[in-house]
């Protein structure tokens, strides 16, 4: 997610190559992605942040609070940190923080690859609108923001960012089934995949609830209301509705 956001960010000229310093692991990667980017991309965490006005973190949930130990004594007040791991709460972040350090903590999804990302987002303690406005600028470059409580992180982890996942599923499986009754393989992959994002947009540009939308196509006596029995019988709607709950009980656990 990291090199997802450094590359959009780049790529749409809010961030500046020579003044824009990343970290990974092991130095060859390092030497890798310098030269993909033609950015400073170097191994020692605590180092790049001197001087930087705003500090994403990028790493699984396990290790954020060892890389926050790394930086802590570089850290100030004048800076920004934005993490994107999920599971973290931004009060545990805080407590391997000096004080007063204003910290975002935000969710993206991976369909911020091609601009078309959810990122949802809320401030620690010593962060303020302004900090939320910045970091509203930089997520909406790779898709659509929102602000939420913090009390809503994980589910938003289990619906939206776990959610691509089981839009492919559902994707590949409309695709299989054009196989099924006899479309060549990549029309029905084209014809699922538009269809599930011409729906999409159908219910972000009219606002309507998905119920009356899905009414709009059920033609009395028609073929959509019978492959709607064959998903309410095979619960899918259910089983969705199961996996957004584990997905989010498991959210709850990945830090600790």
């Amino acid at each position: 997610m990291g090199g997802i956001l450094l590359q959009a960010l780049l790529k749409n000229n809010l961030l500046s190559p020579e003044l824009t310093c990343a970290t990974v692991q092991h130095e060859e990667r390092a030497k890798l992605l310098g030269r993909k980017l033609d950015v400073k991309v170097g191994t020692d965490n605590a180092a790049a942040v001197k001087g930087a006005d705003i500090i994403l973190i990028a790493v699984k949930p396990q290790i954020v609070q060892e890389v926050l130990r790394e930086i802590r004594g570089q850290v100030t007040p004048g800076q920004l940190i934005v993490s994107v791991a999920a599971s973290v709460p931004t009060s545990v972040m805080e407590s391997c923080l000096p004080e007063n350090i204003p910290v975002i903590r935000a969710m993206p999804n991976t369909p911020c690859s091609v601009g078309s990302g959810m990122t949802a987002m809320c401030k620690g303690k010593c962060a303020d609108a302004g900090h939320l406005a910045i970091t509203c600028q930089i997520f909406d470059v790779v898709g659509r923001t929102v602000v939420v409580d913090e009390k809503y992180m994980d589910a938003v982890t289990g619906l939206s960012a776990s959610g691509p996942a089981y839009i492919y599923i559902i994707l590949e499986s409309l695709a299989e089934a054009g196989v099924k009754v006899g479309l060549p393989r990549d029309i029905a992959t084209l014809l699922a995949a538009q269809t599930t994002l011409g729906a999409a947009r159908v219910v972000l540009e009219t606002g309507d609830h998905p119920a009356l939308l899905k009414d709009a196509v059920t033609t009395p006596a028609g073929c959509t209301i019978d492959g709607i029995m064959e998903l309410e019988e095979g619960k899918l709607r259910v089983t969705l509705i199961k996996a957004v709950v584990r997905a989010t009980q498991r959210a709850k656990e990945l830090a600790f």
